[in-house]
This record gives C-alpha cells, sequence and structure tokens, in this order.
C-alpha cells in the first residue's frame, strides 16, 4: 500500500522522483524517502512526514544525480519515523532498496542474517532485502551485470510474500533493478529515459508506453534499454502497452481536492463506460462466454472488498432478476477462509478499481483452482486481477487519484448492470425488461447530472451535523446496499462513527443507540417499500432523531427535518444516484471538519497486503 517512483535517464532525477511521489501520495503517507546515485555514491533522503517535508532537508539541494528511486510509506512494519522510512540500505550501503508489500517471513531472515553479522536498524521488513542481496552479492563469483542479477533473484528465492522493488547499487551506476511478485509496478519507457512507478499516473505525463511485469520477471534498466528476464534468469522479450488517459485526469483542474473532481467527473466516467458496452445491444467484447456456458451455472459469486464489494450488493437483484441466475455477494478477505462451495457450474466475478487488491486476488486464485470461471472487472489496464481472470471488464472511468472511491464505485454499477443484460441477451431471458433497463442506463449520466446540482442543499445539512459523533444510515432492499456505501464514505474522510442498518432490523437491537438529536438519513427509493421505510423512520423521530431522506418516490405529507429529491429511476439504477448526495455530504463534513479529504489516515488507495 506504498508507492515506489523510480529514473533512469539524462535530466536530474530528484525533481522526477518529488513529482512521482507526489502524486502517489494516495498510497501512502506518513513517512517518504529518495536515493539517488551521486559519484558511485548511494545519497539517501528520507522523513517521517508528506513528501514536500523532503523538501525543507538541506541535503536533497545536493542530489544532482540522474538515477534515483523513491517511496512514500503506508505503516506496516514500524512506526512512521526517520529510521522506518524507505530507501532502505545495506550495511556496507553498497545497495538501496525501496519496498511495496510485506515480507512475511522477514523476523526468521533477519534473525540469520543477524548470525551472519548483519546489523539492523530499523523495525522494518524491507530492511532484510538490501542486507539479503549484498549476502549474495558478497559471495557470488559471477561478473558485471549477472552477479548484480543473480544477487537479487538469490535473494527474492527467500521471500515469503508480496513485493515490488526497486535497487540501486553503487558499483552499478548507470543502471537499476526492478522486479515484483503480488504488488503492482509498471514501466515507463521513452529513447533515453526509463520511469519505473507503482501506479501509472505517477509518470503518464512523461511517456503513455508502459512495460507490464508479470510476477518474477526481473527489468534491468539503463538510460535506454530494458531487458527483461525470467525467474530462471533467461532473458525474454516485452511488448509495450500504450496507455490513452490523458495526463491532465490525474490533475485537480481547478477542484479543492480530487475526491470533488471526481464526484464531478462522475457523468463523464459513466458515459464513457456506457459509450464502451452498449452500441445497440449491450456488448462486453473479448468475453467470450457462450449460452451453453450460462445455462450450466447454477451459481454466480461477486467477490471483492470495500466499496468495490458494495458496488456487487447494489447489483445482486438484477443479476438475479433479469438473468434469473442466483447470485452471492462476498467479502473478498472472508471468501477463501470459509471454504466456499465452488466449483465448474459457478461464476466469480472480482472487483478491484486498482486491480491490485490482495485479497481479492487470492481469492481469485482460489476460484481458478476450484475451477471456476473468473472475471475482473477493473479500472487499470494490465493490473494483477486483469491478468489472473479468465476475463476482463474495463470501467474505462480514468484514473482515480482520491483514496475514497466515488467515480470508480458508480462506474462498477454500471458495468454489473450492463453485464447483466449482457448475460440476459444471450440466454434470451426477460428481452423486454432488458431494452428497458438499456434505455434507462443511457439515460442515467444526465441524471447524475440533476443530482450534483443538488450540492449546496446538501452541503447545507452538512454543515448542521459536522460536529457529531454518530450518524446512523437506514435502508430497504437496494437501498440498504447504498447505505453502507454511504456509511462507508463517512466513516473514511470525516471520522465521524458511523452505521448503516437494513431499515427493518432497527427494532431488532440499533434502536436502542437512537437518542435525542440523532442523526439518521434514510434512503427510500423503492416504490413498493416506501410505506415499510417511513414507518421505520418515523421510529427514530419519536425518539429524537434528526433525520434527512433522499428519495425519488412521493412520500406524502410527513414531516422530516430535510428532503433531497433525485431523479425517478428503476430500482437497479437509483444506487448510482442516491450515492452522489452521499458522496457530497461525506466531503462536505470532512471539508468542515477541516481535514485532508483525498488522504484520510489509516488508509491508502490500492490495498496490496493483507
Amino acid at each position: 500500500m506504498c508507492g515506489i517512483v523510480g529514473y533512469i535517464g539524462t535530466q536530474k532525477a530528484k525533481p522526477i522522483l518529488i513529482n512521482g511521489l507526489l502524486r502517489l501520495e494516495y498510497r501512502g503517507y506518513d513517512s517518504a524517502g529518495i536515493a539517488t546515485i551521486e559519484n558511485n555514491v548511494i545519497k539517501n533522503i528520507k522523513n517521517k512526514g508528506r513528501v514536500n517535508d523532503l523538501l525543507s532537508i538541506p541535503e536533497i539541494e545536493t542530489l544532482d544525480g540522474t538515477i534515483g528511486i523513491g517511496h512514500t510509506r503506508w505503516a506496516t512494519h514500524g512506526k512512521p519515523s526517520s529510521t522506518n522510512s524507505h530507501p532502505h540500505l545495506d550495511n556496507s550501503n553498497t545497495f538501496a532498496v525501496v519496498h511495496n508489500g510485506i515480507i512475511e517471513n522477514y523476523a526468521e531472515l533477519r534473525k540469520d542474517l543477524e548470525n551472519k553479522g548483519y546489523k539492523f536498524l530499523s523495525e522494518t521488513d524491507t530492511e532484510v532485502i538490501p542486507n539479503l542481496i549484498h549476502y549474495f552479492f558478497s559471495n557470488s563469483s559471477l561478473t558485471g551485470e549477472m552477479k548484480f542479477l543473480n544477487a537479487v533473484n538469490e535473494a527474492c528465492k527467500l521471500l515469503v510474500g508480496s513485493f515490488a522493488l526497486e535497487i540501486l547499487c553503487s558499483l552499478y551506476p548507470n543502471s537499476m533493478l526492478v522486479v515484483r511478485k503480488d504488488s503492482p509496478l509498471v514501466i515507463g519507457t521513452s529513447q533515453t529515459e526509463n520511469y519505473i512507478s507503482s501506479d501509472i499516473p505517477a509518470i503518464l505525463s512523461f511517456t503513455k508506453d508502459f512495460y507490464l511485469l508479470n510476477d518474477l520477471e526481473f527489468a534491468y534498466l539503463t538510460r535506454d534499454t530494458v531487458k527483461f528476464f525470467d525467474n530462471n534468469l533467461n532473458q525474454i522479450s516485452k511488448n509495450t502497452t500504450s496507455i490513452e488517459w490523458n495526463a491532465t485526469a490525474a490533475e485537480k483542474d481547478g477542484f479543492e481536492d480530487f475526491m470533488l473532481k471526481e464526484i464531478f467527473e462522475q457523468p463523464k466516467s459513466i458515459r464513457e463506460t456506457i459509450g464502451s458496452h452498449i452500441n445497440g445491444k449491450c456488448v462486453i467484447n473479448d468475453l467470450n462466454i457462450s449460452k451453453e456456458y450460462l445455462e450450466s451455472i447454477n451459481k454466480i459469486f461477486i467477490v471483492a472488498c470495500g466499496t468495490a464489494m458494495h458496488a456487487g450488493l447494489a447489483c445482486k437483484s438484477v443479476l438475479e432478476q433479469i438473468c434469473e441466475i442466483s447470485t452471492e455477494v462476498d467479502i473478498a478477505s472472508e471468501f477463501r477462509y470459509r471454504n466456499p462451495l465452488i466449483n465448474e457450474k459457478t461464476l466469480c466475478i472480482f472487483i478491484s478499481q486498482s486491480g491490485e487488491t490482495a485479497d481479492t486476488i487470492a481469492a481469485l486464485k482460489l476460484a481458478k483452482e476450484r475451477g471456476s470461471k473468473t472475471i475482473a472487472i477493473s479500472n487499470v489496464i494490465g493490473s494483477s486481477i486483469s491478468r489472473e481472470a479468465d476475463y476482463t471488464i474495463y470501467t474505462h472511468a480514468g484514473p482515480e487519484i482520491a483514496v475514497a472511491s466515488t467515480k470508480a464505485y458508480t462506474s462498477q454499477i454500471m458495468i454489473l448492470n450492463i453485464l447483466a443484460l449482457y448475460f440476459a441477451q444471450i440466454l434470451e431471458r426477460n428481452l423486454d425488461k432488458v431494452e428497458a433497463l438499456k434505455q434507462e442506463l443511457l439515460e442515467v449520466p444526465n441524471k447524475v447530472e440533476q443530482c450534483l446540482k443538488l450540492a449546496n442543499e446538501v452541503k447545507e445539512f452538512a454543515n448542521k451535523v459536522y460536529k457529531e459523533k454518530d450518524i446512523f444510515f437506514l435502508g430497504r432492499g437496494i437501498d440498504y446496499s447504498s447505505s453502507l456505501e454511504a456509511s462507508l464514505k463517512l466513516k473514511e474522510i470525516s471520522y465521524i462513527h458511523s452505521e448503516a442498518y437494513a431499515a427493518g432490523e432497527l427494532k431488532h437491537g440499533p434502536i436502542a443507540l437512537i437518542e435525542n438529536d440523532i442523526t439518521v438519513v434514510a434512503l427510500i427509493t423503492v416504490p413498493y417499500l416506501v410505506e415499510k421505510s417511513i414507518s421505520n423512520i418515523q421510529e427514530v423521530i419519536t425518539r429524537g432523531a434528526k433525520t434527512l431522506i433522499i428519495t425519488n418516490q412521493d412520500l406524502g405529507n410527513k414531516t422530516f427535518d430535510k428532503i433531497i429529491r433525485i431523479p425517478e429511476a428503476s430500482e437497479y439504477v437509483s444506487p448510482i444516484l442516491s450515492i452522489i448526495p452521499m458522496q457530497l455530504f461525506a466531503y462536505y463534513i470532512s471539508k468542515e471538519k477541516g481535514l485532508d479529504v483525498d488522504k484520510p489516515r489509516n488508509l491508502a488507495k490500492s490495498v496490496t497486503v493483507e
């Protein structure tokens, strides 16, 4: 969940590394550091705090080298401190390493290295890596670049866990080695420069041509070459992938925060999703699934974490009712530990915005081992999940920088709706409903624009309740899944304790938490559940709660503190519309509290560790 960046070329590395780290701060922001090679000596500048804090360290002005690596950290082993910050060096200061991932057997490796005379300064798992490399390097009879490469390979063979590594060696001042396993890493290339990063947006302004590494593939980089090797150190060839994202998409573009920009980008991102997959009929290119196969399966699993899992919950009913296939939604971190009943008659759909979510990828691998066909839904071309799955569907939402997901979530819901219609077309089921829903999906971007016009109404209510310690969300049916996502958004960026409940469960315990002047937010968009929902809300009003209602239904002359009306839509589409004011609600509360909206505490954008 850390961010790493590297550069080797003809320019000074320092400003490129700093620029890249600033773009990667959503991956980790409790400490940062860079290392460059200066006159055949590794110079290492690092400290606790944000990337910009590095610029206050006087020594950073002395860095003129044209090769370097950088890191912005999300702490796992060891509290944030200068010593625990990356890059880490071996005892001889010959090797410098930045690492994204977790080394699960680091304690065992550290003890073995200590027995060999190595000293450790930090509490991190990463510090074993440069010392392991040094051990194998100093005991090798090889020469040249193969000596460097072999030492790194031998070290990697001992590492249990996940890692993306960038490695400098002062003895090879014109080269760099990178390798990955279960953690993201891309290489951007041009004629005289090479760029390395854990995420494409960090280096997208420099190049659109990228090499994508598979697990345990090594890249040996110079200024104008990249050589690739497999884990047996056989040289292999790789082709570049062209990424068409506009580099300005990773800028704030006049908005105060990335999150606000991304909330307001949702009409565009949803149009991109629609345009890629609806052309007369619903089309999922490269998804080679037959009618015979769909008729043979008895269950669909949607597996994901956090917001992506909520997108799955929001679309469970459309798959069941339009496709007539039993659908279950599961949390990826629990899925593989409960011995799920999956086989060749099960279709498993895995959702991950980054495509690098460790729990989701592990669940996907389990499903494949059990014989299930797997579909990945991701926003990142060439991500790990897209290369593991049998099939991949891209949301085309564009770069999402803020840690709290907004436009990726609504694009995921849109994709799942399109997928349901695609399956129903193949199965020739409910074709009248398919056509009606397809036409409704085409209208969603315009309806999202109408929802965004409610921002001032939402802000006004948010400013009244931002000091509260507890806020509750209620919903019935599909509104319950939207309530879960609304509650998560509020938790993530405002640090207010919030809970979401199925409204019918209120009287079975949670109502004990309702007291005078507490805020309850209720979502009401399902026509046949309106009266039931109102009854539940009356129960909290009689106990003194303030109420905010998000609805597209006629609620009659009921007395609520605030009603925000969103456009009418079917229950399949309403989760996209009802979440817009809830995203804004969380945003405005966070801003009123003076918090960092884009980089909430303790969270990172891409969760690459279990």
